[in-house]
């Protein structure tokens, strides 16, 4: 057989079967508490989210890193169960207990069996408002945290998304730091910065509660208002939060093509990320970026794969995209690639960006594209957690109800021309910023010679080893 005739002899896909996201109630306490239930029949198992609307990006630059770090040092013990008490407490419910704080938001959350629910909201209450953060567990997280840093620093792919937010973010903006904080300022957070952190969170007009799993014969407002009616009174008398909340500031500090270099010597890679400041979650054209972001570098066949990895063998794999927050995110696109084809694939790439700006996707591509985010979305939400989860990011962006339930309408209608104005419109060819960590030695006058933009090499401070990473590894962004 041909080629072509064993490529005619392949599977198609499928159309993408019929679905339809959960619908959730939502039901306002007299604390200012929303409590947000989604029914999944047949599923025991019930997930119940405690978000606060209030994360990383609502520190001080002083105190960057204290909300991370609260919500790690959270689970070392409360008031009714110190130490280890609260994760046995846990155990005998047959529950998992978690606290997590990312850029947008702090959540607390268990799964328990249905039947448990009212006991695990009541441990899940003690966890989130009677936390004692013990001086030596918050010393050994904080120690944890600079060892960690000076290991970021080690790693090229680690180091280069740090030095990547510093570039196209002014100094002004919490998105220009690690949400985890640096040694300038996690050295210096003690018990006292944390309880600080702690008790700002504690706003019933900032949270949600989000239970999912199979709520038969369960009054789950009730049991919010008995159990978490505590936090309204452990505030009362404090200012209300205003509502909206302003924006993060997210601000560019590029307003022209740059290139900064950070050097590592005798390095046979080169990190690469290419971008600016993006986008926030809430813009009117978000299902058409999302389109376009996976046509350029989204999808195993994007645009970018097939040039950069699969004709031109220059990387093992390479994505771009948006990272939509509260406020404005980075867009970049990010890779590794050889010392020796440093410049060729950023010219490379920087041809992918143009062209998606300049010329309309093909009708190929584009059903491609919308086929496999119509097709995964069931995918995404198989069990209560991930039903919960998206639920919190609705909460967590002020978005409507119904905009997970519009989703798979609204990518099916995403036409080329709608393609071609979100690149146009978003990515923005004249404030680009490539930033690389690699060897100055052998790729800086190639660089220079590419124009690609007013280059700057930075003789970075390596710690140890310098560790060469995976470039087939995923991004760890905002640490």
């Amino acid at each position: 057989m041909t080629l072509e005739e064993i490529l005619a002899a392949r599977p198609t896909p499928g159309q993408p079967r019929a679905y339809s996201f959960p619908k959730f109630e939502r039901t306002v306490l007299p604390s200012g508490l929303q409590v947000l239930t989604v029914h999944v029949p047949g599923r025991p198992l019930v997930s119940a989210n405690l978000i606060f609307r209030i994360g990383a990006v609502d520190e001080t630059a002083d105190l960057a890193g204290a909300t991370v770090l609260m919500a790690r040092a959270m689970t070392e013990g409360t008031e009714r169960y110190p130490g280890l008490a609260l994760i046995e407490a846990a155990e005998r419910l047959g529950s998992t207990l978690h606290a997590d704080a990312s850029w947008d938001a702090f959540a607390a959350s268990v799964e328990v069996a249905a039947s448990r629910l009212r006991a695990a909201l009541e441990l899940l209450d003690e966890l989130v408002e009677r936390p004692t953060f013990p001086a030596e567990e918050v010393a050994r997280l904080r120690d944890e945290r600079l060892n960690d840093l000076l290991q970021m620093r080690a790693e090229p792919r680690r180091r280069v998304e740090q030095a990547f937010s510093q570039t196209i973010f002014t100094a002004e903006s919490p998105y220009s730091r690690l949400a985890g904080g640096d040694e300038s300022t996690v050295g210096r957070l003690t018990r006292d910065e944390l309880v600080g952190i702690h008790r700002a969170l504690l706003s019933p007009e900032r949270a949600a509660l989000v239970v999912g799993g199979d709520l038969t014969g369960l009054d789950v407002p009730r049991m919010a208002e008995e159990v978490l009616g505590s936090l309204a009174r452990r505030v009362s008398g404090r200012p209300a939060a205003t509502l909206p909340w302003p924006a993060p500031v997210a601000d560019s500090a590029v307003d022209r093509p740059i290139v900064r270099l950070y050097h590592r010597p005798g390095s046979v890679q080169s990190e690469v990320r290419i971008g600016h400041v993006g986008l926030p979650r809430r813009i009117p054209d978000f299902h058409a970026v999302q389109v376009m972001a996976a046509i350029l570098g989204g999808l195993f066949n994007s645009r970018l794969q097939l040039n950069l990895r699969e004709e031109k063998g220059y990387t093992y794999g390479v994505g771009a995209g948006f990272d939509m927050r509260r406020g404005a995110g980075p867009f970049g696109v990010r890779t590794a690639v050889q010392t020796a084809v440093t410049v060729p694939a950023i010219s490379e790439a920087l041809k992918e960006l143009h062209r998606i700006r300049d010329t309309l996707v093909t009708e190929a591509e584009l059903a491609v594209a919308r086929d496999y985010m119509v097709g995964v979305f069931p995918l995404r939400f198989e069990t209560p957690g991930a039903v919960v989860g998206a639920i919190g990011g609705l909460f967590v962006n002020g978005l409507p109800d119904d905009e997970l339930a519009r989703y798979r309408g609204l990518v099916e209608a995403v036409t080329a021309q709608d393609v071609q104005k979100a690149a146009h419109e978003h990515i923005r060819t004249d404030r680009l910023a490539i930033v690389l960590v690699g060897d100055a030695d052998v790729v800086a006058k190639d660089l220079e010679a590419a124009g690609f933009g007013e280059l700057e090499v930075i003789r970075d401070e390596v710690p140890g080893e310098i560790e060469q990473v995976d470039p087939s590894e995923g991004d760890e962004e905002g640490e």
